[in-house]
């Protein structure tokens, strides 16, 4: 029998029990419950899990009495702010009822929800792509990026907000995945603990290193985050939002504004609502072409965003993070000054054929000219899509760049990492899929050669009984034939025995009447 395959799902329900780094779900629990909190106890419940790396629920309110009483409980788990070493170590007194729900195994709530299925790190150390497994069974994927220097370093993690991707980009393998679901501010959240797990175990295991045995400087958090993962962040906009808010918390992650980038295919009014709300993030737009005609053929989702309008939406965002009025005209010395604090990015992924051609290197730097916009090129990584692409030159890209930097817009070229671990968004988990459902497939088909085999063996038994049948029917006939050729002697011999006999008798009887 074959196995009934599992349907995908547009809208995907919360986990149960949920993550307590879900924050409005843990809200309406506890409004659920009649506990009542102030704003301040909320944040010190997640300023202490967070000094805490996101231990169990029970652990962590055994741990917070222990520090109560002041008995000592450092363990080797490095924490960026330490915990002071004098008695009522807790920086933040929590309320009762709030401890009594936390350790309650019935509450609904633990740490995570999800786990790292499968990690790969490539060759060179510098990218960890982490594929991780969901409540309900479906893998995404993060990246942990590893820019290591001289003087130091830092991490940098992209992470997915949704299951799969509905934008259809032509080059993209997560697009051939379809959307599948939304994640909750709390799953997106987990990529970011999980990797700071993995910084955390790295740092104990350099430190245990003597001198000269390879020791670096530790990249103990990471301290950029980019929503360049699967999905389009701005269709799981509240989602997205909530985990931004988290994230440059100073209570708990405490990243810098600018250290957040979402990163968009190009959502008009999405984009006006970020702008509106989060000023302070930073905004990269997915643009991969430098007209209309060309983007809609890459970038489907594009035929419902005019090019003009996204360009105008992303000039807007850079320029509110002045804390001046919107819409209102600054001079090209103004804008200037204010773009060095802060630049709007466009990713534009190079794709060997028109959209590389010279040509769009002038339209796209027309297209960007006075804007003080960063434009960064991709090269394609290549994945498995339906088309086959390829990424162009080196000495082809430089010269893309030298074109579109002189027209006074800042043009770089991306550092590729992670090449050899299929870093690029979508590969890992498509791939894993594809491997899936060839395993599913070896399995339906050996079950349906066991199940032919069975149901064929009363057919072999009664073609066995009609080949011997066939075989008797087949002696039978050669032992007449035989027959055929002794009969005729026989009967000659008979007729000549009987001729004998009667002249012998006629002569016999002749003799006695003499």
């Amino acid at each position: 029998m074959v196995a009934p395959k599992a349907q995908s799902k547009r809208s995907r329900s919360l986990p149960s029990p949920n993550s307590i780094l879900d924050r409005p779900a843990l809200l309406k629990a506890l409004d659920e419950q009649g506990i009542a909190l102030k704003l301040i106890q909320i944040e010190g419940l997640y300023q202490a899990l967070h000094r805490e790396h996101y231990p169990p629920l029970d652990k962590f309110v055994e741990k917070y009495y222990l520090n109560e009483a002041g008995e000592d409980t450092s363990d080797d788990m490095p924490l960026k702010n330490a915990v002071g070493k004098k008695k009522n170590r807790n920086k933040m007194q929590l309320n009762k009822q709030l401890l009594d729900f936390l350790k309650d195994p019935d509450n609904g709530f633990i740490t995570i929800c999800s786990k790292v299925e499968f990690a790969s790190t490539s060759k060179d150390g510098s990218t960890t792509k982490l594929a991780v497994r969901l409540h309900d069974d479906h893998l995404v994927e993060t990246v942990l990026m590893r820019y290591i220097r001289k003087d130091g370093g830092r991490a940098s993690l992209c992470v997915s907000s949704q299951v799969g991707c509905a934008m259809g980009c032509t080059f993209c393998a997560t697009a051939t995945m379809g959307i599948r679901g939304n994640l909750s501010s709390g799953e997106i959240l987990e990529q970011m603990v999980h990797a700071n797990r993995i910084l955390a175990k790295e740092t104990i295991e350099n430190n245990a290193l003597k001198e000269g045995e390879g020791k670096r400087k530790n990249l103990d958090l990471v301290r950029n985050v980019v929503f360049m993962g699967m999905g389009e962040p701005l269709n799981n906009y509240d989602n997205v939002v909530e985990a931004c808010r988290c994230l440059i918390d100073r209570k708990r992650w405490n990243l810098a504004h600018g250290k957040i980038t979402v990163s968009t295919v190009g959502v008009t009014p999405r984009i006006r609502d970020l702008t509106r709300d989060l000023p302070e993030v930073s905004l990269a737009l997915s643009l991969h072409a430098p007209n209309q005609e060309m983007r809609s053929a890459i970038v489907p989702a594009a035929k419902a965003y005019k090019i003009e309008a996204l360009i105008d939406a992303l000039d807007q965002h850079m320029m509110a993070y002045m804390k001046k009025r919107q819409g209102k005209d600054y001079s090209g010395d103004e804008r200037v000054k204010e773009s060095s604090k802060r630049r709007a990015m466009i990713e534009y992924v190079m794709l060997e054929g028109d959209t590389s051609s010279i040509e769009c290197a002038h339209q796209l730097g027309k297209l960007c000219e006075n804007r003080h916009l960063i434009v960064n090129l991709i090269p394609y990584n290549q994945t498995d899509v339906k088309d086959k692409l390829r990424c162009p030159s080196d000495a082809h890209m430089r010269k893309f760049r030298d074109i579109v930097t002189s027209y006074k817009t800042f043009c770089t070229i991306r550092r590729t990492m992670g090449a050899d671990i299929d870093s690029a968004c979508g590969q890992l988990v498509v791939a894993k899929e594809k491997e899936a459902k060839q395993k599913q497939a070896d399995i339906e088909d050996t079950a349906q050669m066991n199940y032919a085999t069975n149901s064929k063996q009363p057919k072999v038994v009664k073609r066995s009984s009609a080949i011997h049948s066939k075989s008797m029917m087949k002696d039978t006939s050669n032992l007449n034939s035989d027959l055929d050729h002794l009969v005729k002697p026989l009967a000659i011999a008979t007729s000549i025995l009987a001729t004998c006999f009667i002249g012998t008798t006629i002569l016999f009887f002749k003799q006695r009447r003499r």
